[in-house]
């Protein structure tokens, strides 16, 4: 009699699924916006379909509560939702994260930017980093008390940056996937991420290109408060700080240099020279020495 033998076959991995790549992502953060979020994604389709772009729309709800997430996921766009409130930047690095593509864009759900221009900043992000639609003076829908503010912010950044900056935050740009990936781990959960994405990039000499748009009225509230003015500025100095510190380090320390040194004359004139003209002259080696020690910290962190 013949013992049968089973001989067992190896086992077949199974393949794992393919994700789809497109050529572009478009992230829409939203923030109780019930009455832009619907008219805002059926013109990205519109814009999507009319232009033929490989395409996906991925809408991040940031714990709305006023039925914007209800809202979006009626229409074409996939919908990431969130369960509390967590801010604009948070969204953004939470739409690019989970979604793959070649390119990424970004707009507001508010009705504030043009869709219809994302196919030409496609085009010409092809030979670019990063395109950023310039609001220039068709800024209409700001309000004007926050228009001062907004000028001071630009022309810090324009001064530490050592660049022309046409619009520092605008909420419509298209990047190359490789580019902004490199600096999502700098990129603040808040308002900040438009500033913060523009000094990162300039300051790297990477290639950004401003394109004119038009700006509209936004539909509801702006979600900025006053206070973010400060935060705006502080966030400004860090990231020159992080990339090229003695832009700050040496002007401060030569105003309190120049101080010192305008103090210890008119000492001298009065024959008595006091403290604080050496205490001035002194903190502004200090400062110097700090700004050095910076500058090699950042040449040895981005070598």
């Amino acid at each position: 009699m013949t013992a049968m033998v089973n001989e067992d076959k190896p086992l077949k991995a199974k393949k794992r699924p393919v994700e789809r790549v497109y050529d572009l992502s478009i992230v829409v953060p939203a923030y109780n916006e019930v009455n832009a979020i619907v008219p805002t994604i059926e013109q990205l389709d519109a814009v999507i379909k009319s232009a033929g772009l490989d395409a996906e729309i991925v809408v991040v709800d940031d714990g709305s509560t006023d039925g914007t997430y209800e809202k979006a996921v009626e229409t074409v766009a996939r919908v990431i939702r969130k369960e509390e409130n967590v801010g604009y930047g948070h969204s953004l690095k939470t739409g690019i994260v989970n979604s793959k593509s070649h390119f990424v864009a970004i707009i507001d759900a508010d009705g504030t930017y043009p869709a219809e221009k994302i196919p030409e900043m496609l085009e010409m992000c092809e030979t670019a980093d990063m395109i950023v639609g310039n609001r220039g003076a068709a800024m209409t829908g700001v309000p004007l008390v926050r228009k001062p503010a907004k000028w001071v912010l630009n022309k810090l950044a324009n001064i530490l940056a050592q660049r022309k900056i046409p619009d520092l935050n605008s909420g419509l740009r298209v990047f190359r996937r490789q580019s902004i990936e490199r600096f999502l781990g700098l990129m603040p959960d808040g308002f900040s991420f438009s500033t913060t994405s523009t000094l990162c990039m300039i300051c790297s000499n990477l290639r950004v290109v401003y394109t004119p748009i038009t700006y509209a009225k936004r539909v509801g509230h702006s979600k900025i408060r006053p206070t973010d003015f400060f935060r705006f500025m502080l966030l400004v100095v860090r990231i020159i700080v992080l990339f090229h510190p003695l832009r700050v380090f040496l002007p401060f320390g030569a105003i309190l240099f120049a101080l010192g040194a305008a103090k210890g004359v008119y000492d001298i004139f009065q024959m008595n020279l006091s403290e604080s003209a050496v205490f001035a002259m002194l903190a502004a080696l200090v400062v110097w020495s700090l700004g050095l020690i910076a500058d090699m910290i950042s040449r040895l962190h981005f070598k």
